[in-house]
């Protein structure tokens, strides 16, 4: 049988059209580079959405025009598709590579990079056809349903209840089933994890620290990631090399899920190890936001620790076994709820302090941290009325209180470095200098964000299935390749695909904010004394600490 005659035999000619533009869509470059790997499994998944699309409206046009062509006619409108898709096809992944390589470059990376288009286009047509033949068996299952209800019922009630019953069952398949089955399985797993210790990481001696000496959260209570937090305090002879003074031990005080049965119950906890510590002494008092695992910014800890001499005292507790991207699906109002009830579980006890006696109480967090830590606040005016100040590293785009600020911006400021109130509360910054804008009065506490204009974390959000996002609109970010542009459907897909490699670019870029963070503490909470030329060193001993 002839090829041409097979494929038309096999798939329609709209919908044929449609993958074959939402694949080569899907090879344009994004916010961040991406491995091959990736980008086929991308093809794929944007080529089966395109081939619905295309479908949906040759049905519907035919259906409503009732137009046909003869036989050799359609052979000839096959002969010109498959030439037209395949000659889109090659081009464009001709070019994907040179697209690659282009944005590796504006993110200071090297150009040489391991890319098979043949290979990208065999996996991207593999998954086509097994995601294609998932859906023919489930329009196969609701055919048959219809006709088998044909017999009792009239045909066009048959046809309503089949497509109903046909819709919930898929639904309650993928979400009660395959969803919460693969949620269930990762939280199972991530819980195994919870109960390990990193290499290197041990139990430290430190009265200072839960799950030291003295603690009243135990070592094994504490997760895996509240005992890389507590278990990497900064050493005071390495505290005393960067200032030259004595340092003071720091506090960290970290409550794991284990730890107490609700989220109250774990504030009320890590308020009473505040106490034992002595953190309420200290000149500075930070409320840290986890991510979905419990994972503390290890440079947002050891920035203010290095800043304040190790006088500074530091709380977290964990929500949630899940790594913050489920978490961020099906745990956001329980990280909500766990900074409201560690936050205001230690503002009630800061208040009891004689207010001359009271250390600054700030807050940090970053990408579901900061959710976190926003979830405690109605809104800016409250943040500022109950806090000295906060840092907020990467935040996404579900936090209310960057929404609120970001939508209430001034018109000429761009979206991805927004002013609001002429900067009287609250910046925005990507690299150190960006703090220093606009030139006018900041006023205390303050409120720092820090997002790189390439972040997909920022910048990921449902609207971009259907609308151009602003960030994509005249002047972009520094680091948004030029060459990126806005498509229905897919771009939400490839923004969404950034985001698993949002690691694996140099600091400045992604989400990766390194010693950035630097700047901002020293923006909202420095120390009497401190100065630029000690934020510029600080800066340079936390970049050559955090690079690889």
């Amino acid at each position: 049988m002839h090829e041409g005659r097979v494929v038309r035999r096999r798939l329609g000619f709209g919908g044929t059209l449609a993958a074959t533009l939402f694949f080569c869509a899907s090879l344009t470059p994004t916010l961040l580079p991406r491995p091959w790997v990736m980008q086929g499994a991308m093809g794929g998944v944007t080529g089966i959405i395109g081939y619905a699309v295309g479908a949906s409206a040759g049905a519907a046009g035919r259906a409503l025009i009732g137009y046909g062509l003869p036989e050799r006619g359609r052979v000839l409108a096959w002969r010109v598709l498959i030439a037209v898709c395949a000659t889109l096809a090659g081009v464009t992944l001709w070019y994907s590579l040179g697209w690659q390589g282009d944005l590796r470059a504006l993110m200071g990376m090297t150009r040489q990079i391991t890319w098979f288009p043949p290979a990208i286009l065999a996996l991207s047509v593999a998954l086509f056809a097994l995601f294609l033949l998932l859906a023919r068996s489930v329009r196969l299952g609701g055919r048959k349903l219809i006709t088998w209800l044909d017999r009792f019922v009239p045909v066009p009630i048959a046809q309503a209840t089949g497509i109903v019953i046909v819709t919930a069952v898929v639904g309650v398949l993928a979400n009660d089933v395959l969803f919460s089955g693969f949620v269930n399985a990762v939280n199972d797993a991530s819980s195994v994890a919870n109960g390990t210790t990193d290499p290197g990481v041990r139990r430290p001696g430190s009265v200072k620290v839960s799950g030291g000496a003295g603690s009243l959260v135990g070592w094994d209570a504490l997760g895996r990631e509240g005992r890389n937090f507590t278990g990497s305090a900064i050493a005071t002879p390495r505290l005393r090399a960067f200032s030259g003074k004595r340092p003071a031990e720091p506090i960290r005080v970290y409550v794991g899920l284990q730890a107490a049965p609700t989220p109250a119950a774990q504030a009320a906890l890590a308020v009473r190890e505040l106490e034992r510590t002595g953190a309420f002494a200290r000149p500075v008092l930070a409320v840290l936001g986890t991510t979905g695992t419990g994972w503390v910014d290890e440079q947002i800890a050891d920035s203010l620790e290095y800043m304040y001499n190790g006088d500074s005292a530091m709380v977290a507790l964990q929500y949630s076994y899940l790594p913050s991207w489920v978490s961020f699906l099906v745990d956001r109002g329980k990280a909500a709820r766990a900074g409201a009830a560690l936050f205001d579980a230690v503002r009630a006890r800061w208040e009891r302090l004689p207010p001359g006696e009271r250390p600054l109480l700030v807050l940090s967090g970053e990408s579901l941290g900061s959710f976190e830590l926003e979830g405690a606040f109605r809104d800016l005016p409250d943040l500022v009325s109950r806090a000295d100040g906060a840092l907020f590293v990467g935040p996404p785009d579900a936090n209310p209180i960057w929404r609120a600020v970001t939508a209430g911006r001034e018109p000429d400021s761009p979206v991805w470095r927004p002013v609001y109130e002429q900067g009287r509360t609250v910046r925005f910054g990507q690299y150190p200098d960006d703090l220093s804008w606009p030139p006018g009065p900041w006023e205390r506490p303050r409120v720092v964000y820090l997002q790189n204009a390439s972040d997909p974390v920022v910048w990921w959000s449902t609207d971009l299935i259907y609308a151009k996002p602003e960030w994509l609109t005249a002047p972009r970010g520094p680091d948004v390749n030029p060459q990126m542009n806005w498509f229905p459907l897919v771009t939400f897909w490839q923004v969404l695909g950034d985001m698993s490699v949002a690691l694996n670019v140099p600091a400045g870029h992604g989400h990766v904010y390194g010693a950035n963070v630097v700047e901002g503490w020293a923006a909202i909470a420095a120390p009497d004394g401190w100065s630029a030329a000690d934020t510029a060193r600080l800066h340079a001993l936390v970049s050559a600490r955090s690079s690889p």
